[in-house]
């Protein structure tokens, strides 16, 4: 008998319906009595509901077990590794998905020069309001969306009364980074691991970027930049404003609320049939 019995396709939520991701750290994540639990550091136990979840996501300090990595790859509930408070996204666990279709469909879409381009000026579409996307190459609108980011940057600042001089910050001294700048890093590796979590539970290829094409995880940022206008940059401005030394914590609340506000879960999926369609 299985220690963990895998549940039946059928009975599976898709990626829509399923709740918020679970972020942990410092902990063991173990199968224990057929289902998956959690032992805090502070010798508390909790039981899991791992096939409803979007995605766990792992901080410092854990340690999953084989049992436990298997169980969440039968419940298709992807796993990722983050830094402290969500501050970093290191990489995924890819789960099984129910068929090859997606793959397949990505990998084509991307495969055509003609249409990858096509799928990149409609994932501009909706930031460029009255432009003719079509008009212009893909560089050149990468190019408008860096002035049109850093306006909304200013933009944010100037209505929520935060002090904005610049995206600027070090990666390997974080502490030389004003507090604006940690809270919308920290808000947008949260964004990026919940779009990780539902694109790879759909079996998305997250290497094969329309717009970004560098690193490991450009679709993941693909997807993740269509949202944070609405969800992780007014997440972070807001937290600042709130509380001018939050380090992540309430700037990671606002963004939950954003993301159940904006139904995200629900849209990331019709959107992105749509993008590929």
């Amino acid at each position: 008998m299985p220690i963990f019995e895998k549940p039946p396709l059928e009975t599976l939520a898709p990626a829509k319906d399923r709740w918020t991701p679970i972020y942990l750290e410092h902990g063991r994540l173990e199968v224990d009595d057929s289902s998956i639990k959690w032992i805090g550091a502070d010798g508390l136990v909790y039981r899991l509901p791992v096939a409803t979840l979007s995605a766990v996501l792992l901080g410092p300090g854990t340690t999953v077990t084989h049992a436990a990595m298997k169980a969440c790859a039968d419940s298709n509930t992807p796993v990722c590794w983050i830094g402290e408070d969500g501050m970093r996204f290191y990489a995924f666990g890819i789960t099984p998905n129910h068929d090859n279709s997606m793959p397949r469909k990505h990998a084509a879409a991307w495969a055509d020069k003609k249409k990858r381009a096509e799928i990149a000026r409609r994932m501009f579409v909706q930031r460029f309001p009255g432009v003719d996307v079509q008009a212009h190459s893909v560089t050149e609108l990468r190019g408008m969306e860096g002035l049109r980011v850093r306006a909304r940057y200013a933009e944010l600042g100037q209505q929520l009364g935060v002090t904005w001089k610049g995206r600027n910050y070090d990666k390997s001294n974080w502490n030389l980074a004003d507090n604006i700048n940690r809270a919308l890093s920290a808000a947008n590796a949260s964004l990026y691991a919940v779009c990780a979590a539902v694109t790879c539970s759909l079996g998305y290829l997250p290497a094969l970027g329309f717009v970004h094409d560098g690193g490991t995880l450009p679709f993941i940022y693909d997807v993740a930049d269509l949202y944070k206008d609405t969800t992780s940059f007014p997440a972070a401005f807001q937290s600042i404003r709130q509380a001018s030394d939050d380090q992540g914590e309430l700037a990671r609340a606002l963004l939950k609320d954003r993301i159940e506000q904006e139904r995200l879960l629900q849209r990331i999926p019709k959107d992105l049939e749509e993008l590929l369609a």
